[in-house]
């Protein structure tokens, strides 16, 4: 076995931390403000307890989905992550992984690898869009993901653009002019094998943004460029997200759902799925970690579309609690960007094959046969673990019980709980000083 295999996602953390420059590496660790969300989406996972069972085990187990009408292997997707430094080969390595794995390629609008690529890389790739720019524009980007093969569309709305962190951000260049990489040579130089990656492409960490390149034929944005677009673009609308389902035409996923109203008005636009998620933290800090939101939005719109969770998933167990608790599939981000970083392409596999190795041992220590028997009755939910935003309107942790497919979990109650900021975590669950800006890292 490679000396570059790793067991758990945390070791692969690990690897990246030591591999990669600081600034790069804080840019995957993210978070806003306390970090509060960002830990929350992890340690409410720990929080759930396992109920197996102790005979009756099956010997094969089925652990395969479809999502949008894309049959994958496991319920777990690549989530779409902005421009990166992580490795030469960027997304088009991850999609290749996640293409090896049977699995979906989420791609960022925001990435550093053209559209045409990846999905050459990975057939079953979903293009990531903003509400950013004219219609014009965002009919241009649609209409390239399509011509390029991209199979769903992914909208991501839920973008507030918080950006003050207590440990503070790293300097991020707007373009690696000779200036810009004089200034970030010590840190290079410390990291001399991920500096040696690059140098063997002859290429430099790409800045800009080849999926937002205008109509006209112009040169992409940079980074920067393209995100004061987007900070400069008036909010979409429920109007919009229907426009822009719309013209899309086929498969529609949006991202970011957190309250129960926004689910069903995501019903009434004609979604096909939606991902209940906080932005891996990114966002307003102190939302509620995703998993703990998930149960009551399944049982609000599940059966009507399919629902899935991003955030915080960092192994197979995690996996497994999510489905359990009402969601088709997960998707990940942090997690796969430390395998890029560890080992390349070989390394986001690994990060699949321990996701796979947990959600198989918990489907069979509950006597399984397939994913699809998870449900709550495999776990003890504490009191007060549930939160429910946005029943009639209002955000409380003892909502109503919407309408909807069974209850998922045991209703929730006001119970206060001491912030995950106040619990203490292990190293790797991270941000510390190193933090930085990011884009979609769930």
């Amino acid at each position: 076995m490679s000396d570059k295999w790793f067991e758990t996602v945390a070791v692969a953390q690990r690897r990246a931390k030591r591999h990669l420059p600081r600034s790069v590496y804080g840019a995957l660790i993210a978070g806003s403000e306390r970090g509060v969300t960002y830990r929350d989406n992890m340690d409410a996972f720990t929080e759930l307890q396992w109920a197996p069972k102790v005979a009756d085990h099956r010997p094969e187990r089925a652990l395969g989905t479809t999502v949008m009408g894309i049959p994958i292997s496991l319920p777990v997707l690549i989530s779409p992550t902005g421009v990166q430094a992580v490795h030469p080969d960027g997304e088009v390595a991850v999609a290749r992984a996640a293409a090896n794995r049977g699995t979906i390629m989420g791609l960022s609008s925001f990435a550093s690898k053209p559209v045409e690529e990846v999905a050459a890389a990975n057939p079953n790739t979903f293009f990531q869009v903003y509400w950013s720019g004219t219609r014009d524009a965002m009919l241009h980007r649609l209409d390239r993901a399509r011509a390029a093969g991209a199979k769903g569309l992914i909208a991501t709305l839920d973008w507030s653009f918080s950006n003050g962190r207590d440990w503070g951000s790293p300097w991020i260049p707007e373009k690696l002019t000779l200036k810009a990489a004089m200034r970030f040579a010590p840190q290079a130089l410390t990291r001399p094998a991920w500096l040696l990656d690059f140098l063997k492409t002859f290429r430099v960490p790409d800045l800009t943004t080849p999926n937002l390149a205008p109509a006209d034929g112009g040169p992409p944005p940079t980074f920067f460029g393209a995100y004061g677009e987007w900070m400069s673009t008036p909010p979409a609308t429920w109007e919009d997200i229907a426009w822009l389902r719309e013209q899309w035409g086929g498969p529609f996923m949006l991202k970011g759902v957190s309250r129960l109203d926004d689910a069903r008005r995501a019903v009434d636009a004609g979604v096909t799925a939606i991902s209940v998620s906080n932005h891996g933290g990114n966002n307003l800090d102190t939302t509620p970690a995703a998993i703990r939101l998930l149960p009551g939005i399944a049982e609000a719109v599940g059966g009507e579309v399919e629902v899935l969770m991003d955030g915080g998933i960092r192994r197979g167990g995690d996996v497994a609690k999510a489905l359990a608790l009402g969601a088709r599939a997960v998707m990940i981000g942090r997690a796969y960007l430390w395998g890029l970083a560890a080992n390349g392409q070989a390394g986001v596999e690994n990060v699949f094959d321990v996701l796979r190795g947990g959600l198989d041992s918990a489907v069979l220590g509950h006597g399984h046969a397939s994913i699809d028997q998870l449900s709550p009755a495999d776990l003890h939910i504490p009191q007060g673990f549930r939160r429910e935003m946005g029943a009639d309107g209002s955000a409380t942790g003892d909502a109503a019980k919407p309408a909807g497919r069974k209850p998922a979990a045991r209703r929730s109650t006001t119970r206060p709980r001491k912030p995950a900021a106040e619990r203490g975590t292990p190293e790797a669950a991270e941000p510390r000083p190193e933090g930085a800006v990011a884009l979609g890292n769930d």
